[in-house]
């Protein structure tokens, strides 16, 4: 069995020195096209590939690009698209900048959760690490990252910081607009479906829908509000007791579509027509909110985009605090589909 091929072959092959090889493989500027296409053309003969690690410590820098997000595990019925749309964002990213992403599931209630953060980010020394929510408002979760000199994007924090960099969306507007859409089909019971309190993004949806119902001449009741988690199940069970109430809603806006999903599986069950008795509306624009009929009627949360630019930041080093950098915000946009329609008459 032949041995591994090295820079030094590479570098022999070529008629170049190592440091050139270096230069090309890690794609810094200033080599002559024909350099380059010596050292690429000897490559592909070697069929050579480097060592991440050694390219690591090579280019003092790291081409390594961590994401962290709340382990689905965790829940009963996860939701994968959620975590599919951050994956594909931050790959892009890495892709186009030749850097490879490390995701991490991260079950934040376990009591060391900080020390396997920790150990990883000693194991791996990425260049920076992307945070996803619900983690990226979670103090003990923030302060693990930081404590490594490691620099760090939080997505949908659910604050306004201008020390940190962040990249989020405008949760609230984007959910008082959707509000306002189904009051202006003439639905005047709209009720909600909150999100799990961890995620204080998803609360501003919340807040967005109590903005809409007054500027829409309506007023808020409790009792057209109902506890979820995020989850597909918790959906159904809020749903259920919505459904149940004396003067039932003609309208149900969920804090996610996963919970939207299970409302209208409730409604499919109980026999009550979408759009024409009840419509429901989501957040996020997921990949079920297309497969489900009727087609849901959502929020599209451009949670790609978000992961693109926070992996962008890293890669090019501008994730250090500085006076002129404030948080970023990418706006959602509303995907009118066939789950909503007029309130019946």
């Amino acid at each position: 069995m032949s041995s591994r091929p090295t820079i030094f072959d590479v570098a022999k092959v070529a008629g170049v020195s190592i440091k050139t090889v270096s230069r090309v493989v890690n794609h810094e500027p200033n080599v002559r096209p024909s350099t380059k296409e010596r050292v690429d053309n000897a490559i592909a003969v070697l069929n050579y590939r480097p060592d991440q690690s050694a390219r690591n410590l090579a280019s003092q820098r790291s081409h390594l690009i961590g994401l962290v997000y709340d382990d689905p595990a965790a829940y009963e019925m996860p939701s994968g698209g959620y975590i599919l749309d951050l994956q594909q964002g931050a790959l892009e990213a890495c892709r186009s900048a030749h850097s490879e992403l490390l995701i991490h599931p991260c079950d934040f209630r376990k009591k060391n959760v900080g020390i396997e953060l920790k150990e990883l980010i000693e194991e791996t020394r990425p260049a920076g690490i992307i945070v996803a929510a619900p983690l990226s408002n979670m103090p003990k979760i923030v302060r693990a990252i930081e404590s490594t000199g490691t620099p760090c994007v939080r997505l949908s924090p659910g604050n306004d910081s201008s020390k940190k960099l962040t990249v989020s969306t405008n949760d609230r507007e984007a959910s008082a607009e959707m509000t306002r859409y189904l009051a202006g089909l003439g639905h005047k019971r709209i009720a909600f479906i909150t999100g799990d309190p961890d995620h204080k993004a998803v609360a501003k949806r919340f807040l967005g829908y109590q903005d809409g119902l007054k500027e829409s001449g309506l007023e808020f009741s409790e009792t057209l509000v109902a506890a979820g988690d995020n989850s597909f199940g918790s959906g159904e069970a809020c749903a259920e007791t919505l459904l149940k109430v004396k003067k039932t809603p003609t309208a149900i806006f969920a804090a996610n579509d996963d919970m939207a999903a299970g409302a209208l599986r409730v409604a499919n069950r109980l026999g009550i027509d979408v759009p024409g008795q009840l419509s429901l509306a989501g957040f996020d624009d997921i990949a079920l909110a297309r497969q489900v009929e009727p087609a849901l009627t959502t929020i599209r949360q451009p949670l790609d985009r978000m992961a693109e630019t926070a992996a962008a930041m890293l890669i090019k080093g501008n994730s250090k605090d500085k006076g002129d950098d404030g948080p970023v915000v990418i706006p959602a946009t509303i995907k009118i589909r066939e789950s909503t329609g007029p309130a019946p008459r």
